[in-house]
């Protein structure tokens, strides 16, 4: 993350520009007494923008909103090249707070118990203007990280060879501007504390810190006068702005009466900020008396508490001061808790610790086993710590198996909920989940239904909770001494499943922030390519497979031609070529027809040098040079082409390179023959019309099928074409052997041979 520190002179003209938008009249330097705001800038450098196929296409931005920030806005610059090729063209920007948006712009569908709540997102345009500037307001933002995921539309599927075409850049740059307050009023919990809002313009930021086992708060807001002794009217804004939900609280109070905001579960150890503005005259100040109480719960077993705390602190040192520092929310030392002490108490909580495992991996392990107990007289709560800043990449993964309950109790479920920044503390049949300013995900098992699962793509950074309670189908009233086991796996995965069969797990980076996405094949789609809508049948996959190998024997024609004429190396060349591109195609299908006989990259290599290679030796051979110097080229030629496939291994001059030299080197050769001779060479007209017109043309198509025909889904039938059409090319662009050569014929040799030794041994005895 840049700086505001050096821009060029245009960026910083734009950056006095958005300061002056962003400060309203009267908030620039102090906004009362005691307030002063501070403005910041923070910038990333620009990404190339790709059409989209999948999570990897899309450019992440990941920015820190600073705390007591009470003004966000964000710059978004989008541009295009200026050449013929690039046309109008929609952006689609996400953003999200805590996490990287969860994106679905190909429609597909996600894993099943995958939750999904579609990301905020807006849509730049470019049409006729090269570039494009637009603002995006947030006011009261949550401090943390948030980020921003742009793309372009769906990719056309096409497959392009690298300097056939030059795709039209288009650019994206996201910049953060913030304004803060640098000495924000903390409201202290239970003591009133009255405040002054100076006019509309001015609203009063205060903020109160919500203690550990919050169970609730009350905001209270009383004596409420203006300064012209009028009935006054305020709002007051509990929370910030998350997106893409926002559960920002909103208050009414009007006149001098007493008006109060009850909130359940509140986030635990943060700070909540609360915003006050006059809705009255715009020349009147008004005068309020606030007051923030909590109801703060109670775990059960403290003493356990305290000591999974010490041992756990004598592993590691705290993360963040005021915290307990550790990994696990502790609870019962044994699992056998007492009734008096569940009814004592409003949560029973299990220790867990968090076992780093990899990047983006870790393991939850239950101190006391997988199996918890759950009662129905208070929740069993479970910490799942993913606040360490580098979780958000992954997927939450929480299964459930229910072991047992009471055998009078049959027909009880267990409730689970999964919530970040605070628990759900009052779990009901309705699951609802949720808690003051956040969603959570619900969760039920019972006997007739014993295994869930819930999937949490991209969990924000934060602490989760899992919270279990035992409903009992008469109420609660009727299994106050029933219990049941519930065995709790979690883990934080990068790709939930590995992506399955048909997918690829990619670990991504931005900066240095790591996340994970799925590439798919065989038609396969989807977050975690579970989606077979599109998907390749086993038949097809096996038939793109015989396709792509077998169409490789076509070269056996023109090595049997190659060895006929007595070209021993050529033919080598393709034997060499034939056999790397069926073994490299065996093992770079996408479905479950592979064979790799060595690593995927060798294959590949060395089916791109006997290609590009094939292609030069053929040409050559063409020219008629002399043995020497055509050998010569052969080994410089093949070594340079190893040289240039290494540097850049699809580019297109990377064979259009040596072609080009070749037919240059043949047309030099053709015109010293042709001028030797003193006509046109090759002079023949029947190895024009049936030899180098058809391979000339069989080429010419080739090259068109592979430079403009091949898409994603015709591939495997294009390609084949072009294996084909090549090796049928060059069984038709050879030359005639040598007439100083005989042809292969092994029993004249053999008596040939037979009788030089014996004429040999006639003379000798003559010449006795």
């Amino acid at each position: 993350m840049a700086g505001a520190a050096g821009p060029p002179l245009p960026r910083l003209l734009l950056l006095l520009l958005l300061q002056l938008l962003a400060l309203p009249a009267g908030r620039a330097g102090r906004a009362g007494p005691d307030s002063l705001y501070v403005s910041e800038y923070f910038s990333q450098s620009a990404q190339k923008l790709s059409f989209y196929s999948w999570y990897g296409n899309a450019k992440l931005f990941h920015f820190h909103v600073p705390e007591d920030t009470v003004l966000l806005r964000w710059l978004l610059q989008a541009s295009r090249g200026k050449g013929p090729e690039c046309t109008s063209m929609e952006i689609t920007v996400h953003f999200r707070h805590g996490a990287p948006p969860v994106i679905n712009p190909l429609g597909t569908r996600f894993p099943a118990n995958a939750t999904v709540r579609p990301s905020y997102n807006i849509s730049i345009t470019l049409s006729s203007a090269v570039q494009n500037t637009t603002f995006v307001n947030v006011t009261t933002p949550a401090a943390g990280d948030w980020f921003i995921a742009a793309h372009l539309p769906q990719a056309a599927g096409r497959i392009e060879v690298k300097g056939f075409s030059t795709p039209c850049p288009y650019m994206f740059q996201a910049d953060m501007f913030v304004l803060r307050l640098t000495d924000m009023p903390v409201l202290e919990p239970g003591v009133p504390m009255p405040h002054t809002v100076v006019s509309p313009a001015k609203p009063l930021h205060v903020k109160v810190f919500v203690p550990k086992h919050a169970a609730a708060m009350r905001f209270q807001l009383s004596s409420c006068v203006t300064s012209e002794q009028r009935a006054c009217t305020v709002r007051v804004l509990l929370g910030s702005i998350t997106l893409p939900q926002s559960f920002q609280r909103s208050l009414t109070c009007t006149g001098s009466t007493n008006c109060s905001l009850a909130l359940e579960s509140p986030p635990w150890e943060k700070w909540l900020q609360i915003m006050v503005e006059s809705l009255g005259t715009a020349n009147a100040s008004v005068s309020v008396e606030m007051l923030a109480s909590f109801t703060v719960c109670r775990p059960g077993s403290t003493s356990s508490f305290l000591n999974f705390i010490s041992l756990n602190q004598s592993q590691s040192a705290p993360h963040r001061p005021g915290a307990a520092g550790s990994s696990a929310l502790a609870a019962a030392e044994a699992p056998q808790n007492t009734s008096g002490q569940r009814s004592s108490s409003c949560l029973q909580s299990q220790p867990v610790v968090r076992e780093d495992l990899d990047v983006v991996s870790v393991r939850y392990r239950l101190l006391n086993g997988p199996s918890v107990p759950v009662s129905s007289l208070s929740p069993t709560l479970l910490l799942l710590n993913l606040n360490t800043g580098m979780d958000s990449g992954g997927s939450l993964v929480v299964s459930l198996l229910l072991n047992k309950t009471s055998v009078s109790l049959a027909n009880a479920t267990v409730a689970a909920c999964v919530s970040a920044a605070s628990p759900v503390l009052s779990l009901n049949a309705t699951q609802n989940c949720s808690t003051a300013f956040s969603q959570g995900y619900p969760l039920s098992v019972s006997t007739s239904s014993a295994e869930a699962m819930l999937i949490v793509l991209y969990p924000q950074t934060d602490d989760w909770f899992l919270s279990l309670q035992l409903l009992c189908p008469r109420g609660q009233g009727g299994c106050a001494s029933a219990e049941g086991r519930v065995s709790v796996f979690a883990y934080l995965t990068p790709c939930f499943n590995d992506c399955g069969p048909y997918g690829q797990c990619s670990l991504l980076r931005r900066h240095g922030f790591l996340y994970a996405g799925c590439s798919c094949k065989a038609g396969w789609g989807g977050w975690s390519c579970t989606d077979d809508s599109k998907a390749q049948t086993v038949g097809t996959q096996n038939l793109a497979t015989l396709l792509l190998t077998l169409s490789n024997l076509m070269f056996l024609p023109a090595i049997a031609v190659a060895v006929y004429r007595f070209y021993l190396v050529e033919a080598s060349v393709y034997t060499y070529t034939m056999f790397f591109s069926t073994f490299y195609h065996a093992c770079d299908q996408p479905g479950v027809a592979v064979l790799c006989i060595m690593d995927y990259d060798t294959l590949q290599y060395c089916d791109f040098l006997g290609s590009v290679v094939s292609i030069w030796v053929t040409i050559l051979c063409m020219a008629r040079l002399k043995k020497i110097l055509k050998y010569v080229l052969f080994v410089l030629g093949t070594l340079l082409i190893a040289m240039s496939l290494q540097l850049d291994r699809r580019g297109v001059w990377n064979m259009m390179g040596p072609c080009l030299f070749a037919l240059l080197i043949m047309v030099t050769a053709w015109v010293h023959h042709g001028a030797k001779r003193r006509h046109c060479y090759p002079s023949s007209w029947k190895r024009w019309v049936f030899y180098l017109l058809p391979g000339i043309t069989l080429a010419f198509i080739a090259i068109s099928v592979y430079a403009f025909m091949e898409t994603n889904e015709n591939y495997y039938y294009t390609h084949s074409i072009w294996h084909v059409l090549v090796a049928c090319s060059v069984a038709f662009l050879l030359p005639p052997r040598d007439k100083h050569k005989k042809p292969w014929a092994w029993p004249q040799k053999l008596t040939c041979r037979y009788q030089i030794c014996q004429n040999d041994r006639e003379e000798l005895y003559a010449v006795t």
